[in-house]
């Protein structure tokens, strides 16, 4: 490095923690992740990522990659239970306007090729942090294990239960700087059981031929379960349930967000007879995944109004916690990772608490009103792809069957229009048609790339 720069600890290697630590690494910047865990396991179910993060993808050389290890997403087919068709969504007739196709994969094979772009000394593991402080010169961790480390900037990117945003908004609390908002529970609405396959046959399950991903949802009639089905490279099929939760089982939930095996068999015992579009049971796809590899967690959505608070700042569930929709809190977190990262290159060498404090200031600037937007998509999703209520499976058939094209289209093109890219590096060019939304760039990179050319 030519010059002095800011040491970053991330809590929390997650999609989120992972991206941000490898537009560290592009940087320069000295970084280390922790994760509470003694191993990152490979679990979740079936993932896809569009427009909104394809462009950061792209420009940090991971989206040829991640192909090799996709299907095109071409349709979402709704069914109800007895696997009669609702209607479908996506499609491909936008996507040269577009200018991305959506990708299907699974979600631990995503996060295994992240993972091999961060160095091994960089991660620590077993790391379970306790508590945090910060002083005018540094941030400070301890964790279970009775070390401490200290860096000049935290970054809590440890989930909806995330210890990070605990201490701080313990500390913001007592000094009655806390809004009431960030006070309240989150609102917990489901739970939801993942897991992805082994190999399995073509012949009982022909649909694993196809070159494209087959993606369904199927929503059960008068039962609050739902569950969705999709085909991933590998003759694997990602599937995972939810179960919308009753006032009782909200309590229960808020009262013990651990899970134990036993709740895991408990709530898969109540689905398993449900059938799948493409053959069989979902019981039957649990038979054919480890059953180590199944996790179970609940479904909260919340945003919160404080994301950073002086040398630290929250990301992806720490920050703003959306209900399921094939990826699309993991696309919120990695935008989340690369303001962030755009914001600590601004820094330079200039790293004082009140720097740093403006910097992730403005990361929560650029960030909250698009956040804020994504949470709410997020809830309307929940509703239409889970909602039992009359309303609601009013709003499901019309949304799939009566919406006019141009109002496809129309919503379509505002959704893909933020896509947020890295302002250190050199840009992606914009891909299809649809109007992008501009995003802040880097004073500090226009300046060197000068001073270069004048070099030169």
């Amino acid at each position: 490095m030519t010059q002095a720069s800011p040491k970053v600890m991330i809590v929390g290697a997650g999609l989120g923690g992972l991206v941000l630590g490898i537009l560290l690494e592009k940087m320069g910047i000295e970084y280390d992740i922790f994760e509470r865990s003694a191993v990152c396991k490979p679990y979740g179910a079936g993932m896809s990522v569009g427009a909104n993060i394809m462009p950061l993808l792209e420009q940090l050389d991971i989206l040829p990659e991640l192909k090799k290890v996709s299907l095109p997403a071409t349709t979402m087919d709704i069914y109800s239970e007895d696997m009669s068709l609702i209607g479908s969504m996506l499609g491909t007739e936008h996507e040269a306007e577009v200018g991305y196709g959506n990708m299907l994969f699974s979600r631990p094979e995503f996060h295994q090729l992240l993972l091999s772009k961060i160095p091994a000394e960089r991660i620590h593991y077993n790391k379970k942090v306790t508590s945090v402080e910060q002083t005018e010169t540094h941030a400070l961790i301890r964790c279970a294990d009775g070390q401490t480390h200290e860096g000049d900037i935290l970054v809590g990117a440890d989930g909806a239960y995330s210890a990070v945003r605990s201490s701080i908004y313990n500390e913001l609390k007592k000094d009655n700087k806390l809004p009431d908002n960030d006070v309240q529970e989150m609102n917990v609405g489901y739970a939801c059981v993942v897991g992805t396959t082994t190999a399995l046959s073509t012949e009982k399950y022909p649909c694993l031929k196809d070159d494209t991903s087959n993606f369904a949802v199927c929503v059960a009639d008068g039962k609050p379960h739902s569950w969705t089905i999709i085909t991933v490279p590998g003759e694997r099929i990602a599937w995972g349930f939810v179960i919308q939760l009753s006032p009782e089982e909200k309590k229960a939930a808020v009262a013990n967000a651990e899970w134990k095996p036993e709740s895991i068999d408990t709530t898969i015992s109540k689905i398993i007879h449900h059938k799948v579009p493409y053959g069989g049971t979902i019981g039957d796809l649990v038979d054919a995944t480890p059953k180590e590899l199944i996790s179970k967690v609940y479904l909260e959505d919340k945003l919160f109004e404080t994301w950073n608070h002086g040398r630290i700042a929250l990301l992806g569930d720490a920050c703003h916690k959306m209900l399921p929709s094939a990826g699309q809190g993991a696309t919120n977190a990695m935008e989340d990772a690369v303001i962030i990262a755009n914001c600590i290159y601004e820094l330079g060498s200039s790293f004082s608490k009140a720097d740093i404090e403006a910097a992730l200031t403005d990361y929560r600037s650029q960030r909250f009103e698009h956040a804020k937007q994504q949470v709410e998509n997020s809830n309307m999703a929940g509703k239409l792809f889970y909602g039992q209520t009359w309303f609601e499976r009013l709003i499901r058939r019309a949304v799939l069957n009566w919406i006019p094209k141009s109002f496809e289209k129309a919503t379509l093109s505002q959704a893909v229009a933020y896509r947020p890219q890295a302002t250190f590096l050199p840009m992606v060019p914009k891909r299809g048609t649809f109007p992008i939304l501009p995003q802040k760039m880097s004073k500090r990179f226009e300046e060197e790339q000068a001073k270069n050319v004048h070099a030169v």
